[in-house]
């Protein structure tokens, strides 16, 4: 059985694994031991912290197996986007240029710089290691969070948003980054997704063109990826989009992978999740279910059988022992 649960200074070998593991184009997963560590003592920090509004702390979670110990992967969310380091996007829009004495009417794609999600919550660092994508692990990874932010909504802002993986090659070159290098940076793709990930985003203020760009004057190969994502990113996209995430325009100014949002009262998930009153013993056929205490410090999650009658959750001796649960305490849990 797998259950989240916060990350601890024990787990930065098999934090580095995961990092290793998730290839190029995975910011928020630097390939640098100081750089994780930090992240590790900040979530620490985060998840012991009080908190009554949403503001800079970070919620790094591991998938632990309870048999063996080993990490499967990784999910987390920030609470506040950009409020220590500025968080850049681009928004796609159309502009009309028109002429009636001439006849003469194009709209046209452009992609403007800004700030605009600075403060709202971000889901990032989700990876599950190859070997462990069956099942319900993905799931569990994904959709742990929204049990978190319906219990915990104080910690979390309205708006959430995931910024997923753009369209880029075996060997980290992303055809949209080429040609901004092209024309402004002069340096290759996974080195500025590398120094982004470390928290060095100087150079963007710096050096990214502060005026729209008109997408029809992009190389073709750029143009073509734009809003699309990394084969290894669409189930994660599917899965968003069935909790009610949309694309508003919003794409990473590095391979222009889309950003996707929604309120954080209308995902599906939390909507529809229920408290229940616990009762160890045999759920029988019951229903597949992702659940997790109630505690925040202490945050656990799991995926399995629930019985549910009315208000109670009968669940193994096994599930409670993973969610650190005893007969009447409360679980919050959505079926799957």
């Amino acid at each position: 059985m797998l259950v989240i649960r916060p990350i601890t200074a024990a787990d930065l070998p098999a934090l580095l694994q995961c990092a290793e593991e998730s290839g190029h184009g995975f910011t928020s997963l630097p390939v640098n031991d100081e750089i994780l560590l930090n992240r590790i003592k900040h979530s620490e920090e985060s998840f012991a912290k009080a908190v009554t509004k949403a503001g800079p702390e970070g919620y790094l979670m591991v998938a632990e197996d309870t048999e063996t110990g080993e990490i499967a992967g990784t999910t987390a969310i920030e609470a506040a986007i950009g409020l220590d380091n500025p968080f850049y996007t681009y928004h796609l829009s159309t502009v009309v240029h028109s002429s009636r004495r001439l006849n003469v009417h194009n709209a046209v794609k452009v992609l403007t710089f800004g700030n605009d999600y600075t403060g709202v919550s971000e889901l990032c660092t989700l990876f599950l290691r190859p070997e462990w994508r069956e099942g319900a692990n993905g799931r569990l990874l994904s959709k742990c969070r929204f049990l978190m932010m319906a219990e915990h909504p104080q910690r979390f802002d309205n708006t959430v948003i995931a910024e997923m993986r753009g369209v880029s090659d075996e060997n980290g070159n992303s055809p949209f980054w080429e040609w901004l290098k092209q024309h402004f940076f002069s340096i290759d793709f996974t080195l500025a997704d590398y120094l982004t990930g470390i928290g060095k985003k100087g150079f963007i203020a710096d050096l990214m063109p502060k005026l729209p760009i008109y997408v029809n004057l992009l190389s073709p190969e750029a143009q073509a990826v734009i809003g699309e994502v990394h084969e290894k990113t669409r189930p994660a996209l599917r899965l968003l989009e069935k909790e009610g995430f949309t694309c508003r325009g919003y794409v990473d100014i590095f391979d222009a992978g889309p950003t996707v949002e929604c309120d954080v009262r209308n995902i599906e998930s939390v909507r529809h999740s229920q408290l229940c009153r616990v009762e160890i013993g045999l759920p029988g056929k019951g229903s597949e279910c992702i659940i997790s205490n109630t505690s925040f410090e202490h945050f656990r999650a799991v995926a399995g059988t629930v019985g549910i009658e009315g208000e109670a959750a009968v669940i193994s001796a096994e599930m409670a022992k993973a969610l650190q649960v005893q007969d009447g305490d409360q679980v919050r849990l959505i079926t799957q």
